[in-house]
């Protein structure tokens, strides 16, 4: 079985994926944001960084910060390690990163690990396929937790690249978010964004089609970070022995592209 290492494992995500890893009997270590004052897990071996965690791990678990993405990449590429990454909040740098290490080592990168979520894109994907654009608008609301840095969420990302995809169109080019003031109309085959800020709301994503005559709307809420700690172990597992690539969620639940 695979040992698994913990990027980050004082933090709230951290913890949990600390918990399902040594629940599995899996977990080799973790490491600390540097300069945090958290105290780890007990009983998790506390390795110096990165480099150190992915020596001592067949696979290593990131759910850090997108300002450690390009450090995280470069030392897993050296030790050959694979990388399950859940950071979101990428910029473009970032995520031209993490495609530079999938050349070298299996990763899978997913902005959601519930396999829920991932569920929810599939058909979001088809469902946009399916429903005109002209007839049809697509908007996407979530709400999260008050803390959270990053807006639209990375999962609200997720849901608008895969009704762009099921479109055939490029989603910087038709996004729509936060509108304010006198917008004028909306823009016809818009995809549009609202991110809703309190409480500790784990997660809600709602992709709605609108057209005259009728409303679908798909959603999903997330009322514990375990379920995505879970996925993440999950992927972690099937990544182990791949070879390298890029991966998604879709591929460890055997969804196919």
């Amino acid at each position: 079985m695979a040992r698994i290492g913990v990027a980050g494992v004082a933090g709230r995500m951290g913890r949990l994926l600390a918990e399902e890893a040594r629940a599995a009997g899996l977990l080799a270590g973790g490491t600390l944001r540097p300069g945090s004052a958290a105290l780890p897990p007990d009983g998790v071996a506390i390795l110096p960084d990165i480099a150190a965690l992915a020596a001592v791990s067949d696979v290593v678990i990131d759910f850090t910060h997108a300002a450690a993405v390009g450090g995280h990449a470069e030392a897993l590429v050296a030790a050959k390690t694979p990388w399950v990454l859940g950071t979101t909040g990428l910029f473009d740098a970032d995520e031209g990163a993490v495609i530079a290490a999938a050349r070298a080592i299996p990763v899978c990168a997913a902005p959601n690990f519930s396999p829920g979520v991932t569920l929810l894109l599939a058909l979001a994907e088809r469902m946009a396929a399916a429903l005109p654009a002209d007839t049809y608008d697509a908007e996407i609301v979530e709400m999260h937790h008050r803390q959270k840095v990053d807006a639209p969420s990375g999962t609200a990302l997720g849901l608008g690249r895969a009704v762009a995809a099921g479109r055939g169109v490029d989603l910087a080019a038709m996004m729509e978010s936060g509108r304010h003031g006198h917008t004028g109309a909306r823009k016809p085959g818009a995809i549009g964004f609202a991110s809703l800020r309190g409480g500790q709301v784990v997660g809600e994503h709602s992709l709605i089609f609108a057209a005259a005559h009728e409303h679908i709307a798909l959603t999903h809420r997330a009322f514990d970070r375990r379920i995505f700690a879970q996925g993440a172990v999950r992927a972690a597992l099937w990544l182990a022995d791949r070879p390298p690539g890029l991966y998604s969620m879709r591929d460890v639940l055997g969804l196919g592209a």
